[in-house]
C-alpha cells in the first residue's frame, strides 16, 4: 500500500510497482468456513452473531460479522470496553477488527468500512496495520424510535461516501454522477425525485432508511447444531470406581437416540466425570467408520471408564459426541453374506483401545509419483473407510472395502512390483554401453544373469521438494535365468551435471 497497490489491483500492476511483492492465492471457500467458525467463536459477546450477509454476497468486500450488543455492553463496561476487548481477542487470533457500534445495523457497518476520524480511534499497535473503533451512543429503549436528522448518528453518516450503504455499484455510479457522493447530500435530495430513478431492490432511499433506522433490519444468528451430548446427574456424590461403568448403562442409549434422530454416526466420544471438588476426569476413544451402535459404543469405552479416578466423588456424567458424521440406513447385503466390514471396524476400534491408535495403523496413499513416497502409514481411526454404491454415509446397497484387489503373480506387463523395499539397495550392474540395458547385477553378494529386460521407465525428481541436484531414475524390470524378478532402477544419466556416474539400486520385486 505504501508503494501504491491497491485491492482490486491487477496483481501485474502492483508488482510493477513493487516488483519484492509476494502474493498469495485467494481461497474464498475456505474464508468462508472460517467465517462461520469466528461466528461460534464471537458467540462469547452476543446471544446473536450474524455472518455479514454482504459478504455472504460476494458484495461486501470484506470479512465481516454483525453482533446484536443491545443490553450486553454493561457487562463488559460499557461500549468502550466492549469494543477494546473485541480488538484484544480478534488481535489474539492474529486478526486486525475495525469495530463499530451503533444503533442498526447498517450504521455499524458502514461506520466499521467508512469511518475517518474522528468518529474512529486509529489503533497505534503497529505492524498490523491498525484498528478502528467507532461509536455512536444508543438511543433510550424506546418502541420505534427514529433517529432525527440532525442526531448523533445522521452526523456519523452524513460525510461517508454512498457505497457505506452498501449499495450495487451500478446505484453508486449512478448517485455520483448526479453529484450525490455522500450520504448527507443523499439524505437532502427530495425522496419523490429519487424514486423513479431506481427499481425497488436498488432503491438507496431504502438502504438509507435501514442504516437511520427508520426501517427495520433484523439479523439472523448463524445456524449452530451442537454437538449431541448425554448427562446423566448423581443424587449422591459416588466413590467406588465402578460409577462411571453403571453411568455408561443410561449415556450410550441416551446418545445413540440423539444420533440415530438426527442420522449422525460417531467417530469420537469423550466421556467426563465431574468430581464434587469441580475437577474433571475425561477419557475418549475414536472409531474407525460413523457408528451408533449402543453396545459397540459400551464396549469401546467400558476399560476407560473403569480407570477413571473418582478422587472426592463424581456427581455427574458427561458423554459427548465431539465428531460426528452422516450416517443414514444402509443394507448390508441383499441375498449374499455380509461382507463384514462394519465386523473389521468393529475390530480396528477395539484394538485401537487396548493397544493404542498409534500402534494400529493403516496404508494410505499419497500424491507422490516417487514410489517410496506414494503411500504412507496412519493410524487406522483417523481414516475412515470409503464406502461404494454413495457418498459415504449416505444410503447405499452394500458397504464394501475400498482396497485394491490382490495381483495376480501371472499377470502379464505389470508395471509395479508387488514387494517394494523400505530403502532402495545398492546394486552393481554390468551393462554393454553406459545407456544401454543390463545384462547382470550383484545384489547380497549373489551374481544375477539378466534372461529378460523392460524398460526404462524415466521418473523425474519433485523439484518442488527436493534439492536441485537430485537426479532423475530409469526403471527396468528384468527377469534372471532362474525366473526371479525385480525391479531395478539407474538413478542419473552420463554428464547430467549433478553427480559422478549413474548409481544402481534394486527397489521391489516382483511374485
Amino acid at each position: 500500500m505504501a508503494s501504491g497497490a491497491r485491492p482490486g489491483m491487477r496483481l501485474t500492476d502492483a508488482r510493477a510497482l513493487d516488483p519484492t511483492l509476494l502474493a498469495e492465492p485467494a481461497d474464498p471457500t475456505g474464508d468462508a468456513a472460517l467465517l462461520k467458525r469466528l461466528a461460534r467463536w464471537a458467540g462469547r459477546w452476543s446471544p446473536l452473531v450474524e455472518v455479514d450477509p454482504s459478504t455472504a454476497r460476494g458484495t461486501g468486500g470484506e470479512d465481516g460479522l454483525r453482533l446484536d450488543v443491545s443490553g450486553v455492553a454493561h457487562l463488559f463496561g460499557g461500549e468502550e470496553r466492549l469494543a477494546a476487548d473485541m480488538e484484544r481477542s480478534f488481535a489474539g487470533l492474529g486478526l486486525t477488527a475495525r469495530i463499530a457500534i451503533a444503533p442498526t445495523a447498517a450504521a455499524a457497518w458502514a461506520l466499521a468500512r467508512y469511518a475517518p476520524p474522528p468518529w474512529g480511534e486509529v489503533s497505534s499497535r503497529s505492524g498490523d496495520g491498525g484498528g478502528l473503533r467507532a461509536f455512536v451512543p444508543f438511543p433510550p429503549p424506546a418502541c420505534g424510535w427514529h433517529p432525527p436528522a440532525g442526531g448523533e448518528l445522521f452526523a456519523a453518516l452524513a460525510p461517508l461516501p454512498v457505497a457505506a450503504l452498501r449499495l450495487e455499484a451500478r446505484s453508486v455510479q449512478i448517485l455520483e454522477r448526479l453529484g450525490l457522493k455522500t450520504i448527507g447530500q443523499l439524505a437532502r435530495v427530495p425522496r419523490k425525485s429519487l424514486q423513479r430513478r431506481f427499481r425497488e431492490a436498488d432503491n438507496p432511499l431504502h438502504a438509507l432508511d435501514r442504516a437511520l433506522g427508520r426501517r427495520p433490519e433484523p439479523l439472523t444468528a448463524a445456524p449452530y447444531a451442537p454437538s449431541p451430548r448425554a448427562l446423566a446427574r448423581l443424587a449422591e456424590p459416588a466413590t467406588h470406581p465402578e460409577a462411571a461403568g453403571q453411568a455408561l448403562e443410561r449415556l450410550v442409549p441416551d446418545l445413540a437416540r440423539q444420533l440415530a434422530q438426527r442420522r449422525l454416526g460417531v467417530r469420537r466420544l469423550h466421556l467426563a466425570g465431574y468430581r464434587v471438588d469441580g475437577s474433571i476426569a475425561g477419557s475418549g476413544v475414536a472409531t474407525a467408520i460413523p457408528s451408533r451402535d449402543p453396545a459397540h459404543l459400551h464396549r469401546l469405552l467400558k476399560d476407560k471408564a473403569a480407570a477413571l479416578d473418582p478422587g472426592f466423588g463424581f456427581d455427574a456424567f458427561a458423554l459427548t459426541a465431539s465428531w460426528c458424521e452422516p450416517l443414514g440406513a444402509a443394507q448390508d447385503s441383499l441375498v449374499e453374506e455380509p461382507d463384514g466390514v462394519g465386523e473389521v471396524a468393529k475390530l480396528v476400534d477395539r484394538l485401537s483401545v487396548k493397544l493404542g491408535a498409534e500402534r494400529v495403523r493403516r496404508p494410505v496413499a499419497v500424491e507422490s509419483h516417487v514410489p517410496e513416497r506414494a503411500s504412507g502409514w496412519v493410524a487406522a481411526v483417523e481414516v475412515p473407510l470409503p464406502l461404494a454404491g454413495g457418498v459415504r454415509g449416505g444410503p447405499v446397497p452394500i458397504v464394501r472395502h475400498a482396497l485394491p484387489p490382490a495381483p495376480s503373480r501371472k499377470r502379464e506387463g505389470e508395471k509395479r512390483p508387488h514387494h517394494l523395499l523400505d530403502h532402495p539397495e545398492a546394486i552393481a550392474v554390468v551393462y554393454a554401453t553406459p545407456e544401454g540395458l543390463p545384462r547382470r547385477f550383484v545384489w547380497r553378494r549373489l551374481v544375477h544373469d539378466i534372461a529378460r529386460v523392460e524398460g526404462p521407465e524415466r521418473i523425474a525428481p519433485e523439484w518442488w521438494r527436493e534439492r536441485s541436484s537430485a537426479r532423475l531414475r530409469d526403471y527396468y524390470r528384468v527377469e534372471d535365468e532362474a525366473g526371479r524378478r525385480y525391479w531395478i532402477y539407474r538413478e542419473g544419466v552420463i554428464n547430467d551435471g549433478r553427480g559422478g556416474a549413474p548409481l544402481w539400486f534394486l527397489h521391489g520385486l516382483f511374485g
